[in-house]
C-alpha cells in the first residue's frame, strides 16, 4: 500500500491496536448492560470500573471524579452550563477568544441567558496573560474557562497559574479547563493544576470517536446534562457505551509517559521546522514553547484550501486551521494579530506518536512542488 503522510492528528487519530482490542472484547465477551443485576451485567460493570480507573489514573484523579460523555464537546457543554444552576443572571463568566467553538458557542448561549461574559485576548504568541485574567476577576465571577493547549497553534496556556489566581481571588468560582489537545501528550495532574472541571476526548489519543470524559472534582456539584436512568452517578443518563469506553481505556493503556513521548515529539517537531525553513516557502506561526504536536505554518500568496488539496493529491494530509472551522479563516490567528495574507494561507500540521521523518519529508517536498506549480499556473 502506498505510504500516506497523515499530519492531521489534531482533527482525529487512527485507532491504536489496544483500542481496537478492547472494543472487540466489549463487543464479543463483555456485552452485558452494566446496570443489570445478573452475571453478564456484573461482568460489564467490572469492566466499566476498570476502564474508569484507567482513565482517572491518567489525570491523577479519583475514579468517582470521572464522568464519561459522548465527546469532548459534550463534556465542555456540561461543564460550562453548570453555571445555570446558580441562577444568578448577571453573574460573570470569563473565557478566552481562542477557545474551541464548543466553549465559545456555549458561553454565547450563557450570554443570551443574561450572564456577563468576558473574553480575554492573547498576546502575539497566542498565550493569554494571567494579568488579563486578574483584571477581569470580580466578586460576581462564577466560572473561568481556559484551554490547556490551543488547537490551532499549540500555544500552551497558563492554566495552573490562572487557576491559582481564581481560587485566591474568588474561591467560590469554578475553574474549567478544556484539555482535549493536551490530554495524553503532556502531564496532567488535576490536583496540581488546581482546577474543578476538565474535559478530554478519546479520538485525539488513538481511541474511538464518540467518547470523552468530564473530570469533576469531588465536592463540586453541577447539574446533570442528560437525565433519565441515572447512569454515571446521575450525571449522564443512558446505558454506557461499553465498546467506546473500553476502547478509550485501551488507548490510554498504550500511552507512553508524557515526558518520554514529548522528547521524541520535540525532535520530530524541530526536524519539521528545520526542513520547512530550508525549503524557504513557509512562515512558522506556532510560538516558541508550544506543544510540539501542532505546527501552524503559512505559505504566503497561496490560499489554504488550494494548498490543502494539492498536498492531498500527493498523499499528504493536513488541515487549514481547526477542523471545526470548516475552511473559514482562523479566528485564533486573527486574534494573535497576524497579517491577513498569513491567515489566508495557514495550514495546521499536527503530529502523533506514529508520525515520522518520512512524513515530514513528504510534506516538504509536496509544499515545494505546490509553490512551483501554482506559481506557473498564475
Amino acid at each position: 500500500m502506498e505510504h500516506i503522510a497523515y499530519l492531521d492528528n489534531s482533527s482525529t487519530t487512527k485507532p491504536c491496536a489496544k483500542a481496537k482490542e478492547y472494543i472487540n472484547r466489549a463487543l464479543e465477551t463483555v456485552w452485558g448492560n452494566p446496570s443489570s443485576l445478573h452475571i453478564l451485567g456484573m461482568e460489564a460493570e467490572t469492566a466499566l470500573d476498570e476502564a474508569r480507573k484507567t482513565v482517572a489514573d491518567s489525570v491523577s484523579a479519583r475514579p468517582d471524579e470521572i464522568i464519561f460523555t459522548g465527546s469532548g464537546t459534550e463534556a465542555n457543554n456540561t461543564a460550562l452550563l453548570s453555571v445555570l444552576k446558580a441562577k444568578k443572571r448577571g453573574g460573570r463568566v470569563i473565557t478566552t477568544v481562542i477557545e474551541h467553538p464548543s466553549v465559545l458557542e456555549t458561553v454565547k448561549r450563557l450570554e443570551d441567558e443574561g450572564f456577563e461574559v468576558i473574553r480575554l485576548k492573547p498576546d502575539k504568541n497566542g498565550t493569554v496573560p494571567v494579568s488579563a485574567l486578574e483584571s477581569a476577576l470580580t466578586d460576581s465571577t462564577l466560572l473561568v474557562s481556559m484551554m490547556l493547549v490551543n488547537n490551532e497553534t499549540g500555544a500552551m496556556q497558563p492554566v495552573k497559574e490562572a487557576a491559582g489566581l481564581v481560587k485566591k481571588t474568588v474561591p467560590r468560582a469554578l475553574f474549567h479547563c478544556d484539555a482535549v489537545q493536551g490530554y495524553g501528550k503532556t502531564e496532567i495532574n488535576t490536583g496540581k493544576l488546581g482546577i474543578d472541571l476538565l474535559t478530554a476526548s478519546a479520538h485525539k489519543i488513538h481511541g474511538p470517536k464518540g467518547i470523552g470524559f468530564l473530570y469533576c472534582k469531588k465536592g463540586v456539584h453541577i447539574p446533570p446534562f442528560i437525565t433519565g436512568g441515572g447512569q454515571e452517578r446521575g450525571m449522564r443518563s443512558g446505558t454506557e457505551p461499553m465498546p467506546l469506553i473500553m476502547g478509550f481505556a485501551g488507548a490510554v493503556s498504550e500511552l507512553e509517559k508524557p515526558e518520554t513521548q514529548l522528547k521524541k515529539q520535540q525532535e520530530l517537531f524541530d526536524y519539521a521546522k528545520q526542513r520547512l525553513s530550508a525549503a524557504g516557502c513557509a512562515v512558522i506561526n506556532s510560538p516558541a514553547g508550544c506543544l510540539p504536536y501542532i505546527l501552524n505554518i503559512s505559505v504566503p500568496g497561496y490560499r489554504s484550501e488550494t494548498l490543502l488539496h494539492f498536498l492531498e493529491s500527493r498523499n499528504v494530509f493536513v488541515s487549514s486551521g481547526s477542523a471545526c472551522a470548516k475552511g473559514h479563516g482562523s479566528y485564533v490567528l486573527t486574534e494573535m494579530g497576524l497579517d491577513r495574507r498569513l491567515i489566508d494561507s495557514a495550514l495546521r500540521i499536527s503530529f502523533s506518536r506514529y508520525s515520522t521523518e518520512e512524513d515530514v519529508n513528504m510534506l516538504c517536498l509536496a509544499l515545494e512542488a505546490a509553490v512551483k506549480q501554482l506559481r506557473k499556473a498564475n
